[in-house]
């Protein structure tokens, strides 16, 4: 891979950790990811520092995947030539549609679910990325590391994704960087770029709490799972303002942990997010 393609995806991650923090911590580490980010693009060449300003005027995805052959930020198939040439990565490649930069994914987790049918009645809400199958009402684990592997062999054995472990490396890297535990006992942890399917979550309720951020006293009781074809990586986060908004209220707190079965944790979860995510 291009060195500089290394260096534009972490800069990329940064980016969208630090709207993030905007949207769910009030701010929280900002000065510290600003000065990461100004590091960063301010060792990009010149060219490229020009590229990644003007695609950032425009949304905060500058670099994505190709799968495919094609492009996951816009969906163009791309022709064969151009394919090699990301491939190779010689010189750093653009998408001829959408001008985001291209680079080569290979080793990461993939979406294996297969897509609804066109009988199936139009699902509306949270419930376009969730299942009543990746709802754990009790989980097993007393650690964050356990509680993200927990979850992630859900939705491999429920058959969303095709490797757990890959998706436990990932969001560990993810975690190490900020914690994605906020307010009120809730944690989104996540991965960005599984291609293949549709943005899906998962949730998992922990009665005793878990030690999510090392730095913070609160302990985690709802850990909302989430993996995220580069397609979301947008959507994603107005889908998170609506999680914590919907569950900044105690009572809606209170009637989803009080659920001790998937399929009625599925429906709490669904009725409770009705208004916040649409």
């Amino acid at each position: 891979m291009h060195p500089t393609i290394n260096h534009l995806i972490q800069l990329q991650e940064l980016t969208l950790i630090r709207v993030e923090q905007r949207t769910q911590r009030g701010g929280e580490r900002l000065d510290e990811l600003n000065a990461s980010v100004d590091s960063l693009s301010g060792q990009l060449p010149a060219d490229v520092q020009g590229t990644v300003g003007r695609l950032l005027k425009r949304d905060p995805l500058f670099i994505v995947p190709m799968s495919n052959g094609c492009c996951t930020g816009c969906g163009l198939k791309l022709p064969t030539s151009h394919i090699q040439a990301v491939k190779i990565s010689e010189h750093v490649q653009v998408c001829p549609i959408c001008t985001r930069i291209l680079y080569h994914q290979e080793g990461s987790a993939r979406h294996v679910g297969k897509a609804p049918r066109r009988t199936e009645p139009r699902k509306i809400g949270i419930s376009r990325f969730s299942a009543p199958s990746l709802m754990i009402p009790r989980l097993n684990a007393a650690t964050r590391d356990e509680a993200i592997r927990e979850m992630a062999a859900k939705m491999q054995t429920e058959g969303f994704v095709d490797d757990a472990q890959k998706l436990v490396e990932a969001a560990l890297r993810r975690e190490a960087i900020v914690s994605t535990a906020v307010d009120h006992g809730l944690a989104f942890p996540h991965v960005r770029g599984v291609e293949g399917g549709g943005l899906t979550l998962g949730l998992g309720i922990s009665p005793k709490g878990i030690k999510f951020d090392g730095h913070d006293k609160t302990l985690t009781k709802m850990v909302f799972f989430l993996v995220i074809p580069t397609a979301a990586s947008a959507f994603y986060l107005k889908l998170l303002a609506g999680l914590a908004e919907t569950f900044a209220d105690a009572e809606a707190r209170k009637a989803l942990t009080a659920e001790e079965e998937p399929d009625k944790l599925w429906k709490a979860l669904v009725k409770l997010t009705k208004k916040t995510i649409p």
